[in-house]
C-alpha cells in the first residue's frame, strides 16, 4: 500500500483534536496522485474528501487492513506501526511548522529512504513540502 500522510515538523498528525490535512492545493495534488487508482480512507476522512473525480474512493473503518498492494491510503490520525511491513511507499505532505500535536506518527522515518522532495505553495501555508519515502532495503 501507498500511504498519504500530513505532518508538521515534529511528526504531528493532529493538534487540539483537529486534522492537519486540509489545504486546497494539497487536495488537488492528492487527486492528481490518485487519478485512475483506488483511494482508501476512513469515514472521518471521507466526510472531508468525499469522492474525488477520476478516483475510486473507498471508505471503510478497517481501510488499512483491506487496502492491497499499490493501493493508496489517505491517513489522517491512524496508527501505522502495526502495518509497516505492508507499506510500500509513504507520501508525506509537510506544513513546515510546529503545532501542539496530540497525535504523532508512530513510525520512525529513519528506517525509510527519502526518494523525492518537492515544494509548492499551498492555500493555507506559504510553502508545503511533499516527500516520498520508500523502505530501505536490507542486504
Amino acid at each position: 500500500m501507498i500511504v498519504i500522510i500530513f505532518l508538521d515538523d515534529n511528526e504531528g498528525m493532529a493538534f487540539n483534536h483537529r486534522r492537519q490535512s486540509r489545504d486546497q492545493a494539497v487536495t488537488e495534488r492528492i487527486r492528481q496522485i490518485a487519478l485512475g487508482k483506488k483511494l482508501w480512507m476512513s469515514p472521518y476522512s471521507y466526510k472531508l474528501y468525499g469522492d474525488m473525480d477520476g478516483t475510486k474512493t473507498v471508505e471503510a473503518e478497517d481501510f488499512l487492513d483491506r487496502a492491497g498492494q499499490g493501493e493508496l491510503c489517505l491517513v489522517e490520525a491512524e496508527r501505522l506501526a502495526h502495518i509497516e511491513t505492508k507499506i510500500e511507499k509513504i507520501i508525506a505532505f509537510r506544513w513546515n511548522r510546529r503545532y501542539p500535536a496530540d497525535v504523532r506518527l508512530d513510525l520512525c522515518l529513519a528506517g525509510w529512504r527519502r526518494e523525492e522532495t518537492r515544494e509548492f505553495p499551498g492555500t493555507s501555508h506559504e510553502k508545503i513540502t511533499e516527500e516520498v519515502y520508500i523502505q530501505k532495503k536490507e542486504f
